[in-house]
C-alpha cells in the first residue's frame, strides 16, 4: 500500500490516542524498528529513520527487535499463543508471577495479571474496596492521592487523576469524588509531610486506600518528589488503618535508578501496579500485586472471590516475553546503564535551561524533562525534533525523553540536542 493511501485510510478510520476523529495532523508511518531506531515508510523532515526518545511510551526498555525477546515469543508461539486462564494455568504465567514476587518488595505475595496499566489500577482499587467490604466496613470507599497524578484512562483510575486541569476534567461530577491534597514538593518539607499525616487521619474513616505514583508523577506533569514522602505515607496508613497502593507502571523496572521506585526508601505498599516495561514493549500486559493481608481479607468476605477476569488474562505469549524481558534486564548491569543515561541527560539537556521560555530542566534516572513556561506548540516542537532525527512526544508544557536503556552515548547526545531544538521551537 502506498504511504498516501495508508494515511488516507488512517485519517478515515483510525482513532489515535488523545486525538480527534478524524485526525487533524497526519501521523508518521513506521515501517520497521530495530535497536533504538524507527524506520519510516517515507522520509520526514529529511529523515528516513528516527531515534526513539520515548521507549514507545516508556515500555521498550531493551529497544526493538531484540533477539532474546524475539526468541521468547517465537518459542512460546510454537507451543501455545493463548488459552483461557479460568480453570486453567500454564508455565509462563506461573513462572512470571513467581518472578514478580521474587523481585518486588516484601511482603507482596499474590499476582493478578491483566491487559493494561489502567486495568491494573482498576483491579487494585477493586481489591481495596472489596477488602474493606469483606471486613464489614463498606463506608471505607474513597481514595486519597495528591494532585498532579495520572493513573490511567478507565473509570476508577480517572477518578484519582488530577481533577483540575487534567485530561479527565470533563468527567467532574460523574466520577466518584476522591480526597486530594496538593502535589508533593520536589524536596522534603516537614510541613507537607504533616499535611499528609493530618489529611489521612482526618479522612481515615472513609478511606479504602492511598494511591500514588512513587517518586515520579508521570503523564500528569513529569514531576519528581523526595522518596521520603513514601515512608510518611506508609507510616500514616499503618497508623490509621488505610491500605497503600503504589502505581509503578511508569517507574518500575529501573527507570528511576532503582528496580522499583519504592526501593529508594525500602518501603512496601499493600498493593502494587506494574505495566509498560513489563514485557519490554512487546505485548500489552500488566500486573497487580498484593499482600496476603489483602488477599486473605477478600477471601473471608461474603463474596470470597475477586470478580475480575480479563479474556486475555495471563496470556502465554505476553507472559513468556515478560519473563524474558525481566531476566534480560537483571542479567545485565542495568544500574550502570541507567546512571550513564542519567549523566548524559544532565549534560545534554543543560543548555536548554538558557533557552527563552524554559522554566526548568530536571533529570532523574533515565528520565529527562524540559518544562516550558507556556503550552508546547506540538507541531513546531515535533518537527524540530524530527528534523534532528529523533522521535519525542511533547505534551502540555513539557518536552521530555525516556530513552531505551540500550541507547548509546552518541544517540543519547542526539536525543538531547533534539529535545533542546524542540524546546527552542515550541
Amino acid at each position: 500500500m502506498r504511504n498516501d493511501e495508508l494515511i488516507a485510510l488512517d485519517r478515515a478510520h483510525v482513532w489515535h490516542p488523545y486525538g480527534p476523529m478524524p485526525g487533524r495532523t497526519d501521523p508518521l508511518v513506521v515501517e520497521s524498528a530495530s535497536g533504538v531506531r524507527l524506520r519510516l515508510a517515507e522520509p520526514s523532515e529529511g529523515q528516513a529513520e528516527l531515534i526513539d526518545g520515548m521507549s514507545s511510551w516508556w515500555s521498550a526498555v531493551h529497544g526493538y527487535n531484540h533477539p532474546v525477546l524475539n526468541e521468547a515469543v517465537r518459542g512460546q508461539l510454537d507451543r501455545m499463543s493463548h488459552v483461557m486462564f479460568g480453570g486453567l494455568t500454564h508455565e509462563p504465567a506461573v513462572r512470571l508471577a513467581a518472578r514478580l514476587v521474587e523481585i518486588t518488595p516484601e511482603p507482596l505475595r499474590h499476582v493478578f495479571l491483566s491487559d493494561s496499566g489502567s486495568v491494573s489500577v482498576e483491579v487494585a482499587v477493586k481489591m481495596c474496596l472489596q477488602y474493606w467490604r469483606s471486613l464489614g466496613r463498606p463506608e471505607k470507599q474513597r481514595l486519597f492521592t495528591w494532585r498532579g497524578g495520572y493513573h490511567g484512562d478507565t473509570w476508577q483510575p480517572m477518578s484519582v487523576c488530577d481533577p483540575a486541569g487534567g485530561m479527565h476534567e470533563l468527567w467532574t461530577g460523574v466520577l466518584q469524588p476522591q480526597v486530594f491534597v496538593d502535589a508533593p514538593p520536589a524536596a522534603y518539607e516537614e510541613s507537607y509531610a504533616e499535611l499528609l499525616r493530618t489529611e489521612i487521619g482526618k479522612h481515615a474513616h472513609e478511606l479504602a486506600a492511598v494511591i500514588v505514583e512513587p517518586v515520579v508523577q508521570g503523564a500528569g506533569g513529569m514531576r519528581f518528589h523526595d522518596p521520603e514522602y513514601l515512608r510518611v505515607l506508609r507510616e500514616a496508613c499503618d497508623a490509621h488503618d488505610v491500605l497503600l497502593v503504589f502505581d509503578e507502571i511508569a517507574t518500575g523496572f529501573g527507570r528511576t535508578g532503582t528496580l522499583f521506585a519504592a526501593d529508594q526508601v525500602g518501603v512496601s505498599p499493600d498493593v502494587m501496579c506494574l505495566g509498560k516495561a513489563l514485557t519490554g514493549g512487546y505485548l500489552s500486559m500488566a500486573a497487580t500485586l498484593c499482600t496476603s493481608r489483602v488477599a486473605d481479607g477478600i477471601s473471608q468476605g461474603e463474596v470470597p472471590v475477586l470478580a475480575h477476569g480479563p479474556t486475555f488474562m495471563g496470556n502465554p505469549l505476553a507472559s513468556a516475553v515478560a519473563l524474558a524481558s525481566i531476566d534480560l534486564l537483571l542479567s545485565q548491569d542495568w544500574r550502570v546503564e541507567v546512571k550513564r543515561i542519567e549523566a548524559g541527560l544532565r549534560e545534554g539537556l543543560a543548555p536548554a535551561a538558557d533557552l527563552p521560555g524554559v522554566r526548568e530542566v530536571r533529570v532523574l534516572g533515565a528520565i529527562g524533562v524540559v518544562q516550558l513556561d507556556h503550552p508546547v506548540d506540538m507541531a513546531a516542537a515535533t518537527r524540530a525534533a524530527v528534523r534532528a532525527g529523533v522521535w519525542v512526544r511533547p505534551f502540555r508544557d513539557l518536552i521530555y525523553t525516556m530513552p531505551p536503556y540500550v541507547t548509546d552515548d552518541e544517540d543519547l547526545a542526539r536525543i538531547c540536542a533534539a529535545v533542546c531544538a524542540a524546546a527552542a521551537a515550541g
